[in-house]
C-alpha cells in the first residue's frame, strides 16, 4: 500500500483514470492476498479503508479539486499506509507482489 502511495505522490500531476487504476489495483491485490493466506482479515479490512480513499480521491480530482490538495489527500493515507505496515508487517509486500 505505501509504494502505491509512494508511486502517486511522485507523479506530477494526477488525473482521476490513474488514480481508480491504482485503487482497482489495491483493491483486487487485496482479496487476492486475503483468499491465498497471505493477509489476515483484519488487515484487509484495515487496508480497505485506504482503497476507499482512493475512490474518494479520484472523485475529487473530477470535481476540480486542486492538485495541492489532493497531494495533502495522498499524504495522509501514506501516513495511514505506514500504521497499518507496522500493525500488519508484510502488507506492502503482499499487495506490491502482483506487480
Amino acid at each position: 500500500m505505501r509504494t502505491c502511495l509512494d508511486r502517486l505522490i511522485a507523479q506530477p500531476h494526477l488525473d482521476g483514470p490513474r488514480v481508480r487504476t491504482e485503487s482497482d489495483y489495491v483493491s483486487t491485490q487485496l482479496e487476492l492476498c486475503r483468499l491465498e493466506g497471505k493477509i489476515s482479515n483484519d488487515a484487509f479490512l484495515d487496508a480497505g479503508a485506504i482503497q476507499g480513499a482512493l475512490e474518494m480521491v479520484a472523485n475529487h480530482i473530477e470535481m476540480g479539486v486542486p492538485q495541492t490538495e489532493i497531494q495533502d489527500l495522498i499524504r495522509q493515507q501514506l501516513e495511514r499506509a505506514i500504521g497499518l505496515e507496522q500493525k500488519h508487517p508484510g502488507l506492502d509486500e503482499a499487495v506490491e507482489s502482483g506487480r
